[in-house]
């Protein structure tokens, strides 16, 4: 299956795509219709849910978003599809108000309906920033520090076989893109595919950008914001694979310290490559 085959042309997402198609290390490939990957999904037409219910038989989506980020969207619309399972497993520590800890004080002047977009969408290139690659790796450093329990639980609803998962956050980029490598780590699927599923983003990246400005929870930090700031550098994945190599002996490795056995590696290779 080619990158373009992979996409999942939707109205209401537009960084919609199957994992399936991608190699593995010892000469399999992943299966299509399994694990999905996408950007919010708050705009799902009825079209787009008839396609991912009825074509592709979804069943769970696994939500990476806040607590504030889903307060301030909404209900979207595959909460009313009594088929579809929705699991909210942020990938921050929850504060109360905020996105994180750090955040949960509003500081003075600052709205309270507001999202923490620098850990929403870490900013890569700006110029108080000149390490900005690194700042974003220390970011998906930090889902893993903050939120182990959320990203096993994920990769662990993949394993379901009562059909498709779809995972997402706001872009469907910084926290999606960390949980699919690491479920891809798995179930064996190169290095090179995994850095090359992460930077695929980067074509749909206007139009992700263009429906969170659209957003009233995102729109006026964005604004202020040049949109290739946000491009997904392939050796931004690459790096913080290796510093999972370098600091907990793997992704496989890392998961095992946090409760994921040998049982779940089987589950989630049976449904990715089974």
């Amino acid at each position: 299956m080619s990158a373009r085959d992979r996409w999942i042309d939707l109205d209401g997402a537009v960084n919609a795509r199957d994992l399936g198609g991608l190699p593995t290390a010892d000469g399999g490939t992943t299966r299509r219709g399994r694990v999905l990957r996408a950007d919010n999904l708050q705009g799902l037409t009825v079209p787009d849910i008839r396609q991912l219910v009825g074509d592709y038989g979804l069943k769970n989506v696994i939500d990476l978003r806040s607590d504030a980020e889903v307060r301030l969207e909404g209900p979207g619309p595959l909460t009313r599809v009594p088929s579809v399972t929705i699991h909210h497993l942020s990938l921050f520590s929850e504060g109360g108000r905020h996105t994180d800890v750090a955040a949960d004080t509003p500081a003075p002047g600052e709205d309270d309906a507001q999202v923490d977009i620098d850990k929403v969408l870490p900013w890569q290139t700006r110029a108080e920033h000149p390490s900005g690659q690194d700042r974003s790796i220390s970011h998906y450093l930090g889902y893993l520090a903050d939120r182990a329990d959320s990203i096993v639980a994920a990769l662990r609803v993949m394993t379901r076989t009562d059909g498709a998962s779809l995972v997402h956050c706001a872009a469907g980029k910084d926290r999606t893109g960390v949980v699919c490598a690491l479920a891809l780590e798995v179930v064996g699927v190169t290095r090179e595919a995994i850095v090359a599923d992460y930077v695929l983003t980067g074509e749909r990246l206007e139009g992700v950008l263009a429906r969170l400005r659209a957003s009233d929870t995102y729109a006026a930090d964005l604004d202020s914001r040049p949109a290739d700031s946000h491009h997904p550098h392939a050796a931004i994945m690459e790096k913080f694979l290796v510093r999972l190599d370098e600091e907990h002996g793997g992704p496989l490795a890392w998961l095992a310290a946090h409760a994921w056995t040998g049982d779940d590696t089987d589950a989630l290779k049976a449904r990715l490559l089974g």
